[in-house]
């Protein structure tokens, strides 16, 4: 039987921080048992499952997390237990208490949601003494600990990868995006193509917004991580080519909206689109020698050609019919704009 899709996500977690998970589970339970035997280590091992995330940074901020929502919880639930007894509503007393707190003390949503759950499990098994209080605050800064060193001494997460991947990509739809408005500036086309065109220029935007996605997440994945130094590298260079990719996209769009907004059957009798059209896939060129991995060499035909920037002689503008002059005036600037982001001039 399938499961239905909404419990459900495309990918899986590695299978890496599975099994890290489990090991930080099992030190946890073994280990808050040996120094506080006499109750099972719950606390401990639940620590432990929710402090190994797929970012050292974030096991950090997890366990900190945790732990602060157990001390505030099982303080809740020791004053609560000792002011009204043992009686059963006390549990949903301290749940209420422990929400109303939270709310009021401003902490985030872990730490607020774990303030309820501890005092709900610490008055639900029955114990009200401060020593029992105060061991599983303990046993929960073992957990915590636990995964945290199991999350950074067992191949520390680094998502790397994915957002340099994420940004070459980026950087080649753009260049095809500027190819695909080249080759429409040769020929007549319908409304339907010429949506087609504008549609499929659009699709830069989630593209852009999901490689800064991966490139927060890249950033994160380095903090607090030993392994960075040698990946730091990566990750500027990465940075720095996608901010100078974002204005691109939205000279490639404006181009693009342009082209659809003042195209007319009879700009096929205008010399100067030709010459507009040679000059973006000169422009696609080079964003992809740009947006290359820098560690793969450079085939020897690009290689002749890396060194040659777009818009190096001037082009020659014919009088364009009334029509259209404001169609060409804008492909033209954008066109300008694109070639001092590609070669980071800064136009002065």
């Amino acid at each position: 039987m399938r499961l239905p899709a909404n419990i459900r996500t495309t990918t899986r977690v590695p299978i890496l921080q599975v099994v890290k998970t489990a090991i930080a589970m099992i030190l946890s339970w073994i280990i808050a048992s040996l120094l506080l035997p006499g109750e099972l280590p719950i606390f401990a091992t639940i620590a432990a499952l929710l402090v190994v995330q797929p970012s050292v940074n974030q096991s950090v901020g997890r366990a900190i997390e945790r732990s602060i929502g157990v001390i505030v919880g099982v303080l809740i639930a020791y004053a609560i237990g000792l002011a009204f007894g043992s009686n059963s509503w006390i549990v949903l007393l301290a749940i209420v208490v422990s929400i109303f707190l939270a709310w009021a003390l401003k902490l985030t949503p872990g730490t607020a949601n774990q303030v309820p759950i501890t005092a709900m499990l610490v008055l639900l098994l029955g114990a009200s003494s401060p020593d029992y209080a105060f061991a599983r605050i303990i046993e929960t800064v073992i957990g915590a600990l636990i995964g945290v060193l199991v999350n950074i001494l067992i191949v520390p997460p680094v998502l790397i990868a994915p957002a340099h991947a994420s940004v070459l990509r980026l950087g080649n739809e753009i260049a095809a995006t500027l190819e695909r408005l080249a080759d429409a500036l040769e020929t007549n086309h319908s409304p339907a193509q010429l949506n087609g065109l504008l549609v499929e220029a659009r699709l830069l935007r989630p593209m852009e917004k999901n490689t800064e996605t991966a490139l927060t997440q890249a950033r994160e994945s380095l903090t607090l991580n030993p392994r960075q130094a040698k990946h730091r590298d990566v990750l500027d260079h990465d940075d720095e080519l996608f901010a100078r990719l974002r204005p691109l996209i939205t000279r490639a769009l404006g181009m693009t909206r342009a082209f659809h907004d003042h195209y007319d059957d009879t700009l096929d009798g205008e010399p100067t689109l030709l010459a507009i059209s040679d000059e973006l896939r000169r422009s696609a060129h080079d964003l992809r020698l740009l947006s290359r991995d820098p560690d793969v060499p450079v085939v020897e035909p690009e290689a002749k050609t890396a060194g040659i920037p777009v818009l190096t002689a001037p082009l020659t503008i014919t009088t364009p019919d009334p029509r259209h002059w404001i169609l060409l005036g804008s492909l033209l600037e954008d066109l300008r704009r694109i070639h001092d982001e590609i070669t980071g001039d800064d136009g002065s």
